[in-house]
């Protein structure tokens, strides 16, 4: 079956836009998630036929084997912020990814790519960050030409980063500067992300290559929050908290992790200790024919709803509105 890409975690929020992009360039889809039901939408994404949802586990060998039969290549996005149960870091990133390739392999799947992440180091404090550098060394044993894609944090309707913080503001007189705020990230839209996927996809020149993925501007975490204060006209005082107290606050966030999601683990505290930017290494969205976002045009298409008066708001009226 050519022209075959099996999505693992397309149904995602940066697996939308993956599988969006796909499909414009005319691949036939299959995603591959745990839980079908919930990924129906997906469907809409293409033209009838194109995309299909299957069920997939990356515990369970049968069903990897399943999804890739037939598959021409085979693009991992599955990866955890934080563990519950058995859905763990080791679990999900390094025993997933592994078990993918070595199906992938024997199956005569042409080609692999591994969604990794900007941090990935094998002697990273974070564990999150080890076992995304574990997961690459393990995809490449089996795929050596392996094309490995390192995004700094993602935005875009629907993120995990100002979204999480607006709505906390809505609630909150004050919100944490963890470390101070002085972390550096480099934010990439989620839809240069899908874009650049879906090249790596298609052009096998990308084989073997490692891309690190950053948006045009690089902010310190306080001045991410503000900017996201500014769009969303609110008043929150952002208060320091040293990594000793946040790791503690972040163990205490642990604890309730099988029921919502933490506000902060410890796990990420030891990730904000290191800034999250590009190394200028490695080739990037530019190397892709991709033209940076910026993330100042694209704020105010998604934040307005913490707004007061919404997408109705007097933008004239609009302010900063950070304290100090």
């Amino acid at each position: 079956m050519q022209n075959l890409v099996t999505v693992f975690g397309g149904s995602g929020f940066v697996g939308t836009q993956a599988v969006r992009y796909l499909a414009k360039a005319g691949w036939r889809i299959r995603v591959a998630v745990r839980n079908p039901n919930l990924a129906y939408k997906m469907r809409l994404l293409g033209d009838v036929g194109q995309i299909d949802v299957v069920q997939a586990n990356l515990r369970n060998v049968p069903s990897l084997e399943r999804a890739l039969d037939g598959a021409t290549v085979a693009l991992n996005l599955v990866g955890l912020l934080y563990e519950t149960g058995r859905q763990g870091f080791q679990a999900v990133h390094v025993m997933g990814a592994k078990n993918i390739a070595q199906v992938a392999k024997a199956k005569g799947v042409q080609r692999l790519v591994q969604m990794s992440a900007l941090g990935a180091d094998e002697h990273s404090p974070s564990k999150y960050g080890r076992t995304k550098a574990e997961a690459e060394i393990e995809v490449r044993a089996v795929y050596p030409g392996a094309t490995v894609v390192r995004p700094s944090i993602v935005f875009g309707p629907g993120d995990g980063f100002f979204n999480k913080f607006a709505a906390m503001a809505q609630i909150s007189p004050a919100l944490p500067l963890i470390g101070g705020g002085k972390t550096l990230f480099q934010p990439v839209y989620v839809g240069d992300v899908g874009q650049a996927l879906a090249r790596m996809v298609t052009d096998p020149a990308t084989a073997g290559q490692t891309y690190e993925l950053g948006g045009p501007g690089t902010f310190s975490f306080r001045e991410l929050l503000e900017k996201m204060l500014a769009e969303t006209d609110q008043r929150r005082f952002l208060v320091p908290i040293p990594f000793p107290v946040a790791t503690l606050l972040g163990k205490a966030g642990e604890l309730t992790a099988f029921l919502m999601a933490p506000p902060v683990t410890s796990d990420q505290v030891e990730l904000l200790k290191t800034d999250n930017v590009v190394s200028g290494q490695y080739p990037g969205l530019t190397d892709l024919g991709v033209t940076p976002t910026t993330l100042e045009s694209l704020l105010p298409t998604y934040l307005y709803r913490y707004r007061k008066g919404g997408q109705y708001a007097d933008q004239e009226d609009r302010v900063m509105t950070v304290q100090p």
